[in-house]
């Protein structure tokens, strides 16, 4: 991977939020990302909410994708999402509990295809086949999607299915600008 531009590719971040007030912190942690140069947000999902998976007992998330393009490296983007993560109140120190509650979480999901086995980005993201709170958002948005080297998000989400996972149509997300 390098640091310069390269021709527009398509990004898929997954966000999440359990802390605060949810629907707000994934309203901020779009608006973060759309006001960085070099990331342009195209679509974003539904807002579903969740049951946690893995690590302890905590409340429900929210969820949403987003579509955007760019031609920023995958780690200037990943250093992009920790920035909107953490204008939100995100608590990265190492006494943070590992996939406890958070007040916003932003994962890249894959960036058109590229790979990366890096210690701190692994592409496409490693567990996002098997989690409904990506695969159903991602879908909503993007019905005809497909993960690099797992298949079309229609046929994983039909694996994984619905259970704990819900949309709620009276919340919506929006991208500025």
């Amino acid at each position: 991977m390098t640091a310069s531009m390269t021709e527009p590719r398509q990004i898929v971040l997954a966000l999440g939020s359990n802390l605060g007030d949810r629907p707000a912190n994934l309203q901020a942690g779009l608006d973060a990302l759309a006001a960085r140069p070099g990331l342009d947000l195209a679509a974003v999902s539904g807002v579903y909410q969740t049951r946690p998976v893995g690590g302890p007992q905590q409340p429900d998330y929210l969820n949403a994708v987003l579509l955007a393009s760019s031609g920023l490296p995958a780690m200037r983007i990943l250093r992009l999402c920790q920035a909107a993560e953490q204008a939100v109140g995100r608590d990265r120190s190492p006494q943070a509990e590992r996939w406890g509650p958070r007040t916003l979480d932003i994962d890249l999901i894959t960036c058109d295809g590229e790979t990366s086995d890096a210690p701190e980005l692994t592409l496409p993201h490693p567990r996002a086949h098997l989690r409904a709170f990506v695969l159903a958002p991602w879908h909503d948005v993007d019905p005809v999607a497909t993960l690099p080297g797992h298949g079309p998000v229609a046929d994983l989400l039909g694996q994984v299915g619905l259970d704990g996972v819900t949309l709620l149509p009276e919340l919506s997300l929006r991208i500025e600008g």
